[in-house]
């Protein structure tokens, strides 16, 4: 507002003194004319009395002339060497002496010859500009010399120019002074609590909104003012609302990220880590590593960095890796542009493991900018070990299952064909083969079936059993072949044995596996004792409490201490490395999974080319009454 009240002042201004100073050029020049009209006019008259030397009716004649007007300031007569000889109201002394003043007017040195015209001049003096005409004075063509008139300025126009010039300049001053007078008043009344306003409204945009503004003011700036602070009070309250909800939900989400199985990362734009829980600091060896926010192609492991940059670049956001891949004709269209990338990755520090990555792009609501990138890592070491164990359980199962009926089918196609040219005795020995080849593969039938059903959630009721005589069964099963293997199989069992907490049927099959697992690792002259006797264990509870250990050992070729950690998962074959004997590899599982629902872990116990025990513990069997008068004393201690 100042700045254009200037411009406008400034342009009026001008305006008033341009239209001034037109009056005052418009005056001049009609002084100017007036002059030399008048010059002319007397000079004329005066020449030649002057030629006559008539001074006295020169000074008449001027006397009355000057009399006659207003406009002439003065009259002067000058001789042609420009001595000054006679002026109104001037006039030369009538006694010379030397001490009298001779004055003259300097005229241009060829004024003389080129006097055809006036000459018109103007100066300035204090009762204003006065027009100078200077008249030359001729008579029958000889230059007597000039006439000077002075012509007083329009005093009218001069009045007026004044008084216009005094008005402009008096309402230009006026004008400034009610600006900044203005100026003053705004910055007082309106400036202050608007950069107040500003203030708050930027403290307000960083999250301050504890910001008050405290100006008693009325009007609309009060209104402002009052709604402003009513406005920061509720976004206060809503941010402590908003935090407090923030919160909450910030630490289920760590509490979540921290208890998954799988381990997690959350990446920056920039690929710095914002978030890790325990499992990924345990997957990648992070436990004493800050981690967080620093760049995470620093901290991981070397064959990881290798396989992620790229695609980490890429999902990130990266001009440069977008560009490359898109340049590179490797990738197939899907590739390029998907908002994830899965990895399987093998790392051989501190132990060989597998890892599978992935990657996921992390987008704000309307999913137009990348935000971030989840990183999921999941330990499938034990997946893939299942799996290389399942496809060696079925080759293996494949050829143990195609064996047998080619031989069942062989023998019967032989009998089918040549039954009536054979013998008595070849036709019973192809059928005893074909007999033994059939249940050769029920027992592979029943291991995966009875594997399946312990592994399930199947429950089994537990009840009393006296454990001789699954294992006296288990002796007179397997004595024969023992026999005809040169085995000896031993019983060892501790007199009176209390009963055991147990099922008759599962424990048979423990025993079957153990025994028969011995018997095809015990060369010729090798011994298999099943022992069976009392044990004392401390409980914190009970005190004391008493079990039946039941051990299976043998004098067979024993089992590799880096063999004895996997020898009771699922499929894995201890023959696969040293020997070619047949088998599923499900028998020690089953046995496991059985004693497991019996509340009881199997343990082992082996040397190599020294033999092998196994052993588990079983509870002894107590009556209801008993339980019930154990549960009280419990209950009272």
């Amino acid at each position: 507002m100042a700045g254009a009240t200037l411009i406008v002042s400034l342009v009026m201004s001008g305006l008033t003194f341009w239209a001034v100073n037109t009056i005052q050029q418009d005056a001049r020049i009609s002084d100017t004319r007036f002059g030399r009209d008048l010059g002319l006019l007397l000079a004329s008259n005066i020449a030649p009395l002057i030629a006559e030397n008539n001074l006295n009716e020169v000074a008449e004649f001027s006397g009355r002339f000057y009399s006659s007007t207003s406009s002439v300031r003065y009259l002067i007569y000058a001789d042609p060497e420009g001595i000054i000889h006679f002026g109104i109201p001037y006039s030369e002394a009538e006694v010379q002496n030397s001490l009298t003043i001779q004055r003259r007017i300097q005229l241009p040195d060829n004024y003389a010859t080129n006097a055809d015209l006036p000459m018109v001049r103007q100066h300035q003096t204090p009762n204003g500009e006065v027009t100078d005409v200077f008249v030359p004075l001729q008579n029958s063509g000889d230059y007597l010399g000039v006439l000077a008139i002075g012509i007083d300025p329009n005093p009218t126009v001069v009045a007026s120019s004044n008084l216009t010039r005094d008005v402009t300049i008096a309402v230009f001053i006026s004008i400034w002074a009610m600006v900044l007078l203005g100026v003053v008043f705004n910055a007082l009344t309106i400036t202050k609590p608007i950069k107040e306003l500003l203030v708050g409204v930027k403290s307000i945009a960083a999250g301050d909104f504890k910001q008050r503004i405290d100006i008693p003011l009325g009007g609309e700036l009060g209104e402002l003012i009052f709604s402003f602070n009513e406005m920061a009070e509720r976004l206060e309250s809503y941010e402590e609302q908003n935090i407090e909800e923030l919160t909450a939900e910030k630490a289920k989400l760590e509490t979540l990220v921290s208890t998954i199985a799988d381990g997690a990362v959350l990446l920056s734009t920039e690929l710095d880590t914002v978030l890790v829980n325990p499992t990924a600091r345990r997957i990648f060896g992070w436990d004493s590593k800050a981690v967080v926010g620093h760049n995470i192609l620093h901290h991981l492991p070397p064959t990881v960095t290798v396989k992620l940059t790229r695609p980490l670049y890429r999902l990130s956001g990266s001009q440069a890796a977008i560009a490359e891949d898109s340049q590179d004709e490797s990738l197939d269209p899907v590739h390029k542009h998907r908002e994830g990338d899965e990895f399987r990755i093998t790392l051989s520090e501190p132990t060989e493991r597998t890892i599978r990555i992935l990657l996921t792009q992390v987008f704000d609501q309307q999913r137009t900018t990348v935000k971030g990138i989840a990183m999921t890592v999941q330990d499938i070491t034990r997946e893939v070990e299942l799996n290389a164990a399942k496809s060696q359980f079925i080759s293996n199962v494949s050829h143990e299952l195609r064996t047998p009926l080619f031989n069942i089918k062989s023998f019967i196609e032989t009998l089918y064909e040549y039954g009536d040219d054979l013998s008595e005795t070849e036709q019973k020995e192809f059928l005893h083969t074909a007999n033994n080849e059939t249940d050769r593969l029920t027992r592979l039938v029943n291991d995966v079936l009875d594997l399946s059903r312990l592994e399930s959630n199947k429950t089994y009721r537990l009840g009393d059993v006296e454990i001789t005589r699954p294992i006296e069964q288990t002796l007179r099963t397997y004595q024969l072949n023992a026999k005809d293997k040169g085995v000896e199989i031993i019983q060892e069992l501790e007199p009176n044995l209390p009963l055991i907490l147990g099922h008759y049927d599962l424990l048979l099959q423990v025993l079957a596996n153990l025994v028969g697992n011995s018997l095809k690792f015990t060369n010729s002259g090798g011994k298999v004792v099943i022992r069976a006797y009392l044990v004392k264990q401390m409980n914190p509870v009970m005190n004391q409490t008493q079990k039946v250990r039941v051990e299976v050992s043998d004098t067979g070729t024993g089992i590799d201490p880096e063999d004895q950690a996997a020898i009771f998962d699922r499929f894995f074959r201890v023959e696969n490395r040293v020997h070619t004997l047949e088998g599923t590899g499900l028998g020690l599982s089953i046995v496991r999974n059985i004693i497991e629902k019996h509340h009881s872990r199997v343990h082992l116990i082996s040397e190599v080319e020294v033999g092998s025990t196994f052993w588990f513990d079983l509870e002894v069997y107590q009556e209801p009454e008993m339980l019930t008068q154990v549960e009280e004393t419990t209950r009272n201690k």
